[in-house]
């Protein structure tokens, strides 16, 4: 993996890490360690009609519900393209968690992290090339639109789960409180910079938050920020992103997140 420049020396367009590496290298964010793991969810396609891969040819399967997380050969589609993803990142060093079937059939998850600062985007980016790879050997699309499905379907995101030092220590929670307060300030910032056609997932539908309007809350998969009961209960911790797309570049989300939280002076 590279980073891009052009003749001159200039980073090209398409470049992201080479600001995001000046965010996660000022001195107020290495001293923070900014923790991320990324929920980067994903469609199968079938090649030649762009259709989720297992549903019937221009069908639709059984209403949600049974599949997330789902076992059996009608409810996890491709399950083989995504267990050889899991072990192909593995072999690679790439810091993966875990993966777990979604809400619509046909759409997969993985995540990568724990991973601090520039890292995550860099293991994120790696993670995403391997599984391209797989799904063309397997002859299968790979889908990083939000939502591939118009309709009563769940689209795709990529949850950004972050923690800095302050917000593991005692007293964490106050510093999440007043990090997810900035981030609501700048809201319409990162709605911008958090992927394309994400008004299409945004809904206030599907566990999702309306693209306009800003909320948190604890445990509560309808809001843009998601606190975890157990950081609610222990008073320390990390919370959830939930506005990502998952087209999103992770060198833009997780260094915009950083900057706001640590070093954005309302």
């Amino acid at each position: 993996m590279c980073d891009a420049y052009t003749p001159a020396g200039e980073p090209i367009p398409t470049n992201k890490r080479f600001n995001a590496a000046k965010v996660f290298g000022h001195p107020d964010v290495v001293a923070e360690e900014p923790w991320y793991g990324i929920e980067q969810e994903y469609t199968l396609l079938q090649k030649d009609i762009n259709w989720p891969l297992g549903w019937p040819v221009g069908g639709y399967p059984g209403p949600q519900g049974p599949y997330y997380c789902g076992v059996g050969a009608d409810k996890a589609l491709g399950r083989d393209i995504v267990n050889s993803h899991y072990k192909a990142c593995l072999y690679a060093g790439i810091n993966i968690s875990g993966i777990n079937g979604e809400v619509m059939p046909g759409q997969w998850e993985f995540q990568v992290g724990p991973c601090v600062g520039i890292y995550s985007g860099d293991q994120l980016w790696m993670a995403r090339y391997i599984l391209e790879r797989i799904t063309e050997i397997a002859g299968v699309v790979l889908s990083f639109d939000p939502k591939p499905i118009k309709g009563d379907w769940n689209g795709a995101g990529a949850h950004a789960n972050y923690s800095t030092k302050s917000m593991r220590n005692d007293g964490g929670i106050d510093v999440i409180k007043k990090a997810i307060e900035k981030l609501g300030k700048r809201h319409g910032e990162h709605i911008a910079a958090y992927g394309e056609g994400n008004e299409r997932r945004l809904t206030g539908r599907h566990e999702t938050a309306d693209i306009n309007t800003f909320s948190w809350g604890v445990a509560n998969r309808g809001a843009s920020i998601r606190v975890g009961r157990d950081t609610e209960k222990e008073g320390k911790g990390y919370f959830e992103d939930r506005r990502p797309a998952s087209n999103m570049d992770p060198y833009v989300v997780t260094s915009m997140i950083a900057e706001t939280t640590i070093l954005w002076k309302p």
